[in-house]
C-alpha cells in the first residue's frame, strides 16, 4: 500500500490513506492566500486544486514565479490524488 507524505513546510507525516493526508493538511496546517485571486484555501492538495481549477497555467506561473517543472510536479500530485481519493469522505470529515 502506498504511503502518502504531507510535505508541507518539511512535515514528513505519512498516511496509509490519501483521505487521511488530505484531512491532516486541511486541519493541521495554516491556510494560504492564493497569489492570483487572494482566496484563502487549505494548504497542500486543496491549494493545488484551487490554483489549477480556478486559474490558468500562465496565471499560476506568473504569480508564483513557478518553473514548468514545478507546475508539472503539482499537476502530477493533483492527478495522483484525484485518481484514488474519495473527496466526498474528506469533505464530510472536515465538515464534522
Amino acid at each position: 500500500m502506498a504511503r502518502w507524505t504531507c510535505g508541507i513546510d518539511g512535515d514528513n507525516a505519512t498516511f496509509d490513506r490519501v483521505e487521511d493526508l488530505m484531512v491532516h493538511q486541511a486541519a493541521e496546517h495554516d491556510r494560504v492566500d492564493c497569489k492570483v485571486c487572494g482566496a484563502v484555501v487549505p494548504d497542500g492538495y486543496f491549494a493545488i486544486r484551487h490554483a489549477f481549477d480556478e486559474h490558468s497555467r500562465a496565471e499560476y506561473v506568473r504569480e508564483y514565479e513557478a518553473s514548468a517543472a514545478e507546475v508539472r510536479k503539482r499537476e502530477k500530485i493533483k492527478e495522483e490524488i484525484e485518481e484514488v481519493a474519495d473527496i466526498r469522505e474528506v469533505v464530510d470529515r472536515l465538515d464534522d
